[in-house]
């Protein structure tokens, strides 16, 4: 039976749950969990992936009937692991604090190399180093969920506008508006916590 479901589409699979075999929503989790994970992985503390991804599937089971196939399942798929990971974010998240203090110098200087050079890519010749990137995380818990998520998708991740705008369900102007203003909010937080030099 288990190859059977293998070789079916994913919207065949659809239409037999929407006919009334719920069972066969396990093909899909099955056949979709690495993607999912690999989504919430990049999103999420290590011990809430479970979490988000189980909450994933569980929206994606009660929103089957607005399916369209219009795009491919996967990408609808995407959005809405995007978007229990920017829920997660808004509703769940508690604020540890990190003492600005406890930041090594050689942070603060990756994180000025991040804010001139917009991005964490390595292929830019300036990786951010650990430190940076604790710092960028740390700041990044002063911003809100939208902020702190089109951030990741846009700068962190690298996706385009047009690919975060549809991972967000956003217009991409409001895709382009949001990450230029959560930028200049991201700065701000930055600039009030670097130690005077």
């Amino acid at each position: 039976m288990e190859d059977a479901q293998n070789e079916r589409s994913d919207a065949e699979i659809i239409r037999d749950i929407l006919g009334g075999n719920v069972d066969a929503f396990e093909a899909l989790i099955n056949r979709h969990q690495g993607y999912v994970c690999a989504i919430v992985t990049k999103k999420v503390p290590t011990d809430r992936i479970e979490e988000v991804a189980h909450e994933t599937f569980v929206r994606t089971y009660r929103s089957l009937e607005t399916f369209r196939a219009k795009t491919p399942f996967k990408h609808w798929l995407a959005s809405i692991a995007v978007r229990c990971c920017y829920d997660f974010w808004r509703d769940h998240y508690r604020r540890r604090e990190t003492p600005v203090s406890s930041i090594r110098e050689d942070g603060w200087e990756g994180i000025q190399t991040l804010l001139v050079d917009g991005s964490a890519n390595a292929s830019n010749g300036h990786a951010p180093n650990r430190e940076a990137l604790r710092v960028l995380r740390w700041a990044m818990k002063g911003l809100s969920a939208e902020d702190r998520m089109v951030l990741t998708l846009v700068h962190l991740e690298e996706y385009t506008t047009a690919e975060a705008a549809a991972l967000l369900r956003w217009s991409v102007p409001k895709v382009k508006i949001r990450a230029y203003r959560a930028r200049k909010r991201l700065r701000k937080v930055l600039a009030d916590a670097i130690p005077d030099r």
